[in-house]
């Protein structure tokens, strides 16, 4: 879940992009609240009268898949160098042909002009994210 892709001749590495552990649990959380609710009000709507099995199922859900991905989510890294974005495996985004930087929530979406999508999950301050990425492509090599 690390950038695979070799860096060219001359090319360093500026910054590095990782999950963070509390926003990754507190996205989880609002996922599971969400969820319990969309449940409850289902089960509501269809006159089930256990209701409360809604926020029970809810919950468990998001719960199993958030412990199923974290080992893999908190481990993906996203490097910043001076001429592009690399994430992890061989994805591999040059800086010039970024269109636009969305954020998401604690996530960054990267479109390219192509019209590629990747995210940078949960960050502490996606906003900060964003604006260092944005700070390199004014300043990117070809």
């Amino acid at each position: 879940m690390t950038p695979t892709t070799p860096l060219a001749t001359g090319e360093t590495v500026q910054h590095s992009f990782s999950p963070d552990r509390a926003t990754y649990w507190r996205d989880h959380a609002w996922m599971a609240a969400a969820a319990m609710a969309i449940g409850m009000a289902i089960l509501w709507v269809i006159g089930n009268p256990h209701v409360w099995t809604g926020a029970v199922g809810g919950l468990a859900a998001v719960a199993v898949r958030a412990i199923y991905i974290a080992s893999d989510e908190l481990a993906a890294r996203w490097d910043l160098t001076d001429s592009r974005l690399l994430g992890p495996g061989s994805r591999a985004v040059p800086l010039a042909r970024i269109k636009t930087l969305n954020k998401l929530g604690s996530a960054v979406q990267i479109v390219t002009h192509g019209g590629d999508k990747h995210l940078i999950k949960y960050q502490a301050d996606s906003t900060a994210t964003r604006a260092r990425i944005e700070r390199a492509m004014t300043g990117a090599k070809g």
